[in-house]
């Protein structure tokens, strides 16, 4: 792992070129490991049922 210092800028230009250097599927595998890192920090948010259908997958 490699520590970068710089400004804000520099660092959102840096980390968009490389997202861009992957290829479409990896970017989009790397969209989906993100949605999930970020599903796992908490949330001020009450859970609410707000009646949407959901499908859920049974473990075997």
């Amino acid at each position: 792992m490699e520590i970068y210092f710089g400004t804000k800028e520099e660092n959102n230009a840096r980390r968009q070129e490389e997202f861009l250097k992957l290829h479409p599927a990896e970017r989009v595998m790397a969209f989906i490991r993100l949605s999930q890192a970020m599903a796992a920090f908490p949330t001020h948010a009450p859970k609410q049922d707000k009646g949407n259908f959901v499908l859920t997958k049974k473990k075997s």
